[in-house]
C-alpha cells in the first residue's frame, strides 16, 4: 500500500488538472460559448472531483479505518465508525 504522501501527490496532480478545466469553463463563459458545451465541461469537472473524493475515501477506509480495526482498541473503532457515519450523512446532503 502506498503511503499518504505519495498517493496524495496523485490527487494533487488531478486537482491541478481540474483547476485548468475550471479556467477553461470560465473562458467559455466569457466567450459566451454554447450552454450545452459549458454544461458538458462542468459535468466533466464534477465527475473528476467525485473521483478524487472516492479515491481519498477508499484510501482512508483501507488504511486508517482498517488499521484501527486491526490494531486499535474498542473506543478507537467506535470513533472510526462514528466518523464514517458522519461523513456519509454529509455526503447525502448533496
Amino acid at each position: 500500500m502506498n503511503d499518504a504522501k505519495t498517493t496524495h501527490l496523485g490527487e494533487l496532480q488531478r486537482l491541478k488538472k481540474i483547476e485548468g478545466q475550471i479556467r477553461g469553463i470560465q473562458r467559455m463563459i466569457e466567450e459566451k460559448r454554447y450552454c450545452i458545451d459549458i454544461l458538458t465541461q462542468i459535468s466533466a469537472v464534477v465527475g473528476a472531483i467525485m473521483k478524487v473524493e472516492e479515491d481519498i475515501l477508499t484510501r482512508h477506509l483501507e488504511s486508517c479505518v482498517s488499521q484501527s480495526f486491526s490494531k486499535g482498541d474498542r473506543r478507537d473503532r467506535e470513533e472510526k465508525i462514528k466518523e464514517i457515519i458522519g461523513l456519509l450523512k454529509r455526503f447525502r446532503k448533496y
